[in-house]
């Protein structure tokens, strides 16, 4: 293993264990959603303005005013996307909340076929079909925790919206090629910032310097510097290994959501979160389901 690959694993790993801790500090914050996902694109703000401005990003000729409007937009979708995933969490579980959300590839396969004339095989079918069942498990699962049962299938359904908005922003970037990633993110946060502005209830921000240190550590920690960790990884490694190690992120939410919180998971949950994972593991590497299930029987 070189260098690169050795440093690039260990800020993906990194960056995916400091997200999968996100929903600890949404929901240990006790702050509505809005102002959350406010003060973490104000002190993300603050975070990514400093690291632009020390890679000499903030020039005119960093990016075209059509890339500017194209990145605004995959704001918004962003913003949207914390917005509905923050609330998931307190309805559905952090654990399941996360499971729904990395849905993600199928809703930007969708994307792909509708808008870019992307073919959509047999085989991405397949595990498609593979992830559908994966959450009809889920979702027909009787919730435990004390879960209301309508408000756990509100949370599954704020999740897909939640992974529906991150594709979008997803989307959008495939016209961003060329322009800085962290630039991109810092128009996402200024974004969100003029989003969430008049939607901020500060008579129920924090009053503790605790409360405060937890929005803090969204922006400067889970915006920042997961951002400098994330892209400096994408850049040193393969494609396969950034996606084997973008599953720590989910199995760190799922290991929070245990620890921190004693959220047991049903049997048929787990079932369901198995096969969504194992369906957008095939759909990220490629992996023929026929012949994994071949392989399978024949060991």
């Amino acid at each position: 293993m070189g260098p690169d690959i050795r440093r690039g694993s260990v800020e993906m790993t990194a960056a995916m264990l400091i997200s999968g801790t996100i929903g600890w500090f949404v929901l240990v914050s006790g702050q509505l959603v809005e102002n959350v996902v406010f003060f973490r694109c104000a002190f993300g703000a603050v975070a990514l303005l400093a690291i632009c401005a020390a890679l000499g990003y903030l020039r005119r000729d960093v990016m075209t005013r059509r890339q500017l409007a194209i990145a605004a937009l995959g704001g918004v979708a962003i913003v949207l996307n914390w917005l509905l995933l923050f609330a998931a969490y307190s309805r559905s579980s952090i654990s399941i909340a996360t499971t729904i959300y990395n849905t993600q590839p199928f809703m930007l396969l969708g994307l792909g076929a509708l808008f870019l004339g992307e073919k959509i095989t047999l085989e991405k079918l397949s595990w498609l079909s593979l992830a559908f069942l994966g959450m009809a498990l889920i979702v027909l699962t009787k919730p435990g925790g004390g879960m209301a049962g309508g408000d756990y299938a509100f949370g599954i359904a704020l999740s897909l919206g939640a992974a529906f908005f991150y594709a979008l922003a997803a989307f959008a970037a495939k016209w961003l090629k060329g322009v800085p990633p962290h630039v991109v993110a810092l128009i996402h946060v200024v974004t969100g910032i003029l989003m969430l502005a008049p939607f901020v209830n500060l008579s129920s921000v924090p009053q503790s310097a605790t409360g405060w240190s937890l929005l803090a550590t969204l922006g400067f920690v889970h915006t920042g510097l997961m951002y400098i960790l994330l892209y400096g990884a994408i850049q040193r490694l393969p494609t396969h290994l950034t996606g084997a190690l973008s599953f720590i992120y989910p199995v760190a939410s799922i290991l929070v959501d245990r620890l921190a919180f004693a959220h047991r998971l049903e049997a048929p949950q787990i079932a369901g979160m198995i096969l969504i994972f194992a369906a957008v593991a095939g759909m990220n590497f490629g992996a023929r389901l026929w012949q994994a299930a071949s392989a399978a029987r024949q060991a």
